[in-house]
């Protein structure tokens, strides 16, 4: 098809739905545009709307095997040939409220060279800032160039998360350093969000190599460059992440080890308190047998005595201790 017809893309409630000028800017679809490659058409829509499920299950322009992964199916990052066009499923950075930001949002898009299907549930806040750019003129100017936009925003988002992350590394290490040990559950959240983040940014990794590598007719030499630039940063980012990881197992056997060593010292506290006050124990507990032949019974200063003699005894034991390098 060397042309589509604005009235195919006609949705009451699409979230986006542009047609590219060429310029760096966006016009709106009108049923009276004609889409060419020279100037392709862009719909953004939410899958759980329902103007845009139904044309996404009706609409011709769409083969049926991209139908239910547009519709929400696919969550994994990956890339697959579908005829003349091609689906992509990336993820991002979740910044919606009362989300946390692991919990990624996922953006599926099927483009050609003269149209791109994307859709989401949540929002996707790295495809605003290209819909601003484009707005403001200086946005992409074919389908190429949109791809690489929407990747170079979804990995800048990406690479903020992980330097947040290490950041946060960071000051945990020097309080433990101080020993001052994080509150609970602390550790194990930025533990989680480091793996989480692992297990989708590689394979997003490997979709941006395979988009620079692959001979897309709609990707111009410089977008493919730009793509594996693109790949490229992901992959630092991914080191970091392991590195943090490995940083985070570590500091949990330091703060197991703290937390060890703190018991330890206060084990060791409660058992040199025992050894001072055995003799004394010892000694109320013989003469408080209530028989007759106490020492002492019959005499008016004689529980003043035994006190005293109870002090000198626990002062005794304690310069021994201290004397043996125990104190």
């Amino acid at each position: 098809m060397d042309v589509i017809d604005g009235s195919q893309l006609q949705i009451a409630d699409a979230v986006y739905a542009f047609r590219l000028d060429g310029k760096g800017g966006v016009t709106p679809i009108g049923p009276q545009d004609s889409i060419t490659s020279q100037q392709p058409c862009w719909l953004h829509l939410d899958y759980a709307h329902p103007a845009s499920l139904q044309w996404l299950s009706e609409t011709p322009l769409l083969p049926d095997s991209v139908r239910d992964a547009l519709a929400g199916d696919s969550t994994r990052p990956r890339v697959a040939r579908q005829g003349d066009g091609t689906m992509i499923t990336l993820r991002g950075i979740n910044f919606n409220v009362n989300s946390r930001p692991d919990q990624l949002v996922t953006f599926r898009v099927f483009i050609t060279d003269k149209m791109i299907v994307s859709t989401r549930h949540r929002k996707v806040y790295s495809i605003d800032e290209v819909v601003n750019e484009l707005q403001n003129g200086v946005g992409p100017t074919h389908c190429g160039n949109w791809l690489v936009e929407i990747s170079d925003a979804l990995t800048d988002h990406a690479s903020e998360f992980i330097e947040d992350l290490h950041d946060k590394i960071i000051d945990l290490e020097d309080a433990l350093l101080d020993q001052q040990i994080p509150e609970r559950g602390q550790l194990a959240l930025i533990r989680k969000q480091l793996i989480v983040l692992r297990r989708y940014m590689a394979p997003q990794r490997d979709v941006f190599s395979r988009l620079a590598s692959d001979r897309l007719a709609w990707m111009s030499d410089d977008d493919r460059r730009r793509m594996q630039d693109i790949a490229d940063r992901l992959g630092r980012g991914l080191d970091d992440l392991d590195g943090s990881i490995a940083r985070t197992a570590i500091l949990a056997d330091e703060i197991t080890s703290v937390l060890a060593d703190a018991m330890n010292r206060r084990t060791y506290t409660m058992s040199l308190l025992a050894m001072v006050f055995l003799p004394a124990t010892f000694l109320t507990g013989l003469f408080g047998v209530n028989l007759g032949g106490i020492p002492g019974g019959d005499k008016p200063f004689g529980f003043t005595l035994f006190c005293l003699l109870l002090v000198a005894l626990g002062a005794g034991v304690a310069w021994w201790l201290k004397r043996r390098r125990w104190l």
